[in-house]
């Protein structure tokens, strides 16, 4: 009896281990790739890596604009992290097929800086975000993304949006 109650689990995380590990080795990496986004560039500001994580011709649809090209993510990088300079990108969820890769993640910041034309108000905002990936050749070439935009104005003390 007791050699089951320990087997049991065992098998549970064994299986769990097993089904969040992608078997295709081009999805492994294409996920490696987008995890380091998170962690190293938009956690950490290491803009460095820009180039061997992002396609040259990349294109990030975020809200209200698009950028192009590694320099107009630099630009995205250094404009978000002047505005929350603690900014940090916490991964949730990943789930990947073929060449995209989807991740929920919550990101927390102290906003210090001008944000959209705006003075820095000091206060600290905590975020769900959606992100959508799709890689070539291990790089990301187009970015989804789609932040909780309300919350994190109210977070700011902004006023509320008109209906």
């Amino acid at each position: 009896m007791n050699r089951f109650v320990l087997l049991v689990p065992a098998a549970v995380i064994t299986i769990l281990i097993g089904c969040a590990a992608s078997n295709d080795p081009i999805e492994a990496k294409n996920i490696d790739a987008v995890h380091e986004i998170f962690s190293e560039i938009w956690s950490k500001g290491d803009v460095d890596l820009i180039g061997d994580l992002y396609a040259e011709d990349f294109v990030g649809h975020f809200p209200g604009e698009t950028v192009y090209g590694q320099g107009g993510i630099l630009e995205e990088v250094k404009r978000h992290r002047s505005a929350f300079p603690d900014w940090t990108e916490e991964v949730e969820d990943t789930i990947a097929d073929r060449d995209r890769v989807v991740i929920r993640f919550t990101s927390r910041g102290t906003n210090l800086g001008e944000f959209f034309d705006k003075p820095p108000t000091g206060n600290r905002v905590e975020i769900s975000e959606v992100a959508i990936f799709r890689l070539s050749d291990g790089k990301i070439i187009e970015q989804w993304v789609f932040p909780d935009i309300l919350s994190m104005q109210r977070q700011l003390g902004k006023s509320e949006p008109q209906r």
